[in-house]
């Protein structure tokens, strides 16, 4: 009797694990603020932060990521300080570059949106990724000394355009 109650037992917990996962968003948006600088974005699960120092056209910089994964899909902001605000149109140039050959990839499209951002699109397959190809959906922006990089990177055949665009359209400084 001990044993098919046990068996009961597991069985029920194992239908209330499976029931539980089926009932998990994929999604867990939340707003997320910037812990170095003003900004504002919903991310889909919990972020982490990480800062480092880069170069961009010889110009030193710091930059802070923030950053949440969901399944293959990499949601980011990174925000660069500047030491003046001249640097910003070479710095994005650079930026825009970067991002693209991360991917080892070609742009698909570029635009300038009516609040001066740059939106980009590229495709591509980064080194070491196999048949796997990447796409990038990023938005670039310039204010005062910072630069502002809002990147949503996936498996081309996979991504949620969607839930990218909600990301990307959520942003504010």
């Amino acid at each position: 009797m001990y044993k098919s109650f046990l068996h009961l037992f597991r069985l029920a917990l194992l239908a209330c694990a499976l029931w539980l996962t089926a009932c998990t968003p994929r999604y867990d948006w939340r707003v997320v603020r910037g812990d170095s600088a003003p900004f504002t974005v919903l991310m889909p699960a919990k972020p982490s932060v990480q800062a480092r120092p880069v170069t961009l056209n010889g110009v030193a910089a710091m930059m802070t990521m923030t950053t949440a994964e969901v399944d293959d899909l990499t949601f980011a902001v990174g925000v660069i300080e500047l030491p003046d605000t001249m640097a910003a149109p070479a710095a994005l140039t650079a930026i825009r570059t970067a991002l693209v050959n991360n991917i080892g990839g070609v742009l698909r499209s570029e635009k300038t949106l009516a609040n001066g951002a740059i939106e980009i699109e590229a495709a591509g397959k980064p080194e070491g990724a196999g048949s796997q190809s990447r796409l990038l959906l990023a938005r670039l922006v310039a204010k005062d000394q910072r630069i502002y990089q809002i990147v949503a990177v996936g498996q081309e055949s996979t991504i949620d355009r969607d839930a990218a665009g909600m990301f990307l359209d959520s942003f504010k400084f």
